[in-house]
């Protein structure tokens, strides 16, 4: 070996080190589902009572969890895991089993079963015929918990066999923290977490039918007596802003007041689930939340 190249041989190495050690520390994309995914896929730890990331924003809600519509990415977490009430928001669950299992514009008949239910109902009465579609967008729109209570019978022939479908597609949709027994929300022994909603919630995001429903920002209500009844959104995000799309409301003592919200701007898509908060706070939180998932 010449003097020259025994000069050169030392930097070579070095400079072939530098390249190799450069190409080794850049990071991989990782590869992300497609829009067809059922499955939330979660990056936050999973410590049952954590919050995270550390610079989120306070919110009210006892557990909440702010997911990407398009992948189930976690993006927020404050205690997801925790088991609760969930209210009416599980009627998102009741309308994704409809919608998914139903024929929409077949004909139900009320049972005088479906009308003995409280508090927030449209007065149908025995032996009216209303169609699937007509019921779960008034359910959807004004949680009316009386066409929750038709559409759960004409399903499954009682409000505890819906139930059993409700626990198997909760179980479908990767949701085995849950457990429902009635169609509607109202107070029982029944639980669920923020993260299995937002599972719920990611499958009916996906559905055209129960997406035009949940959108509703009004619905006139035909009664099959000709009355006309115009029906405005709990949801009042509905109304604040065009760019929240949907989901549920929800609310009684023992639950606190609890949202599913969507949220759809230059494609960006959210998913935000909270539980166990405040009324009217709980939708500012929301626009907060959006805010800063926009921002990140």
């Amino acid at each position: 070996m010449s003097r020259m190249t025994k000069l050169l041989f030392p930097c070579l190495c070095v400079a072939t080190l530098l390249l190799t050690g450069c190409a080794l520390d850049e990071p991989t994309a990782p590869q992300r589902p497609t829009a067809s995914t059922t499955t939330v896929t979660e990056v936050a730890p999973q410590a049952p009572r954590s919050i995270w990331p550390s610079d989120a924003p306070p919110i009210l809600a006892a557990s909440a969890i702010l997911i990407d519509a398009r992948t189930g990415r976690t993006l927020y977490q404050k205690n997801a895991d925790q088991p609760r009430q969930v209210a009416s928001t599980q009627k998102l669950l009741t309308a994704l089993i409809v919608a998914e299992q139903d024929p929409l514009d077949e004909q139900v008949s009320i049972a005088r079963e479906d009308t003995v239910v409280e508090p927030t109902k449209l007065g149908l009465r025995i032996g009216e015929s209303y169609s699937r579609r007509q019921l779960m967008r008034a359910m959807m729109v004004k949680s009316a918990n009386d066409c929750a209570a038709a559409l759960a019978r004409s399903h499954s022939g009682s409000t505890g066999a819906f139930a059993v479908e409700m626990d198997r597609l909760a179980s479908r949709c990767g949701a085995n923290s849950s457990h429902f027994v009635n169609p509607h929300g109202l107070p029982a022994r029944q639980y669920s977490t923020a993260r299995d909603m937002a599972r719920v919630a990611f499958r009916a995001y996906r559905n055209p039918d129960l997406r035009e429903a949940m959108a509703m920002r009004s619905y006139c209500f035909h009664y099959a007596n000709g009355k006309l009844c115009f029906l405005d959104p709990t949801n009042r995000l509905l109304l604040r802003s065009p760019f929240f799309n949907g989901m549920k409301t929800g609310y009684t003592e023992s639950a606190g007041k609890c949202l599913i919200s969507s949220y759809s701007k230059g494609g960006r898509e959210l998913i935000l689930v909270q539980l166990g908060s405040h009324a009217p706070r709980i939708f500012d939180d929301a626009q907060r939340m959006v805010a800063w998932a926009e921002g990140r």
